[in-house]
């Protein structure tokens, strides 16, 4: 009843961790038993090392909050040898490793380490973070600039791959086209928007980096409506993201297109929001008549 696919990979429910607010997963494990999941999308990781951008990096606001984390993580390598087997020891289920890079060789470079690691199924590169320069959201606001890192990770690597895309574009469906076009086989969107926070008595941004990722419940509308467009383009399977918090926005983001589902913020303000999502989704699926969740994939579009 709640099992859907991406692709060949069958997932027993579309509620999914987002990548960044959940760790890489086994930190999570003291709350609640994490093979209830769908699947778990590790911590954004890059070839080398990062400590992220300095402090103060995070605002709430009214509307959700802001992020300039700036890609922390301890590098690909010790992802793979240290997190990778501490969540396998507690957690059966798919992983999604997410990656990041400031150059097309430093994507393929870091896409190889987890398409060689046991234990993941996935590879979700993300050519969308705007809280680092020169890299991320820098060849993802282009259809080319997307294209070109997909195809360099396809030809390097044989597990799937799934182009993690950017909300500050102009045309979503162009992107995803070119990215499916490059050889992706699926579509994770949307990474968060660009915004700020400024302390209205000092006058000034709250955020070192002023500008940072705004996420929460205000974007959802607009993840959407870019699911649903780039789901009228392609036919690879779509992850929706975005303002995810309750059982009826996994099925509105389900009937823009959205094969599974990407829970982000809501994390931060509540661990157990996933398992509560999924006690959730059972009831709504009774109350909607909603036999399974694959009949209603895209069925906004009918």
């Amino acid at each position: 009843m709640l099992s859907t696919k991406l692709g060949k990979l069958t997932l027993p429910n579309p509620v999914i961790p987002a990548s960044g607010t959940f760790g890489f997963g086994h930190e999570m494990a003291q709350f609640f038993d994490l093979n209830r999941l769908g699947a778990i999308a590790l911590k954004g990781t890059t070839w080398d090392a990062r400590y992220g951008n300095p402090a103060p990096r995070v605002a709430e606001c009214r509307e959700g909050m802001l992020n300039a984390i700036g890609l922390q993580n301890p590098g690909a390598a010790a992802v793979a040898r240290e997190e990778l087997p501490r969540l396998r020891a507690v957690y059966s289920g798919a992983v999604i490793a997410n990656i990041s890079g400031f150059s097309v060789e430093e994507y393929v470079q870091t896409a190889r380490v987890f398409d060689e690691a046991d234990g993941v199924d996935i590879l979700e590169i993300n050519v969308s973070c705007p809280n680092v320069r020169h890299g991320g959201m820098a060849f993802g606001v282009t259809a080319e600039g997307a294209a070109s890192v997909c195809r360099a990770v396809k030809a390097a690597c044989e597990k799937p791959v799934y182009m993690k895309l950017s909300p500050n574009v102009t045309d979503i469906a162009a992107i995803a086209g070119a990215c499916e076009e490059a050889g992706a086989d699926g579509l994770s969107l949307i990474n968060t928007l660009l915004g700020m926070v400024i302390n209205p008595r000092t006058g000034r941004p709250v955020v070192s980096t002023k500008m940072a990722g705004f996420s929460g419940p205000a974007v959802k509308p607009v993840a959407l409506r870019m699911v649903y467009q780039a789901y009228e383009r392609v036919r690879v399977p779509i992850i929706g993201i975005g303002g995810v918090a309750t059982a009826d926005d996994v099925l509105e983001m389900m009937s823009a297109g959205a094969s599974a589902v990407q829970v982000g913020s809501q994390n931060l303000v509540d661990p157990w929001a996933c398992p509560r999502i999924l006690d959730e989704l059972a009831e709504k699926m009774a109350e909607y008549n909603i036999p399974t969740l694959q009949s209603i994939i895209g069925r906004a579009h009918t």
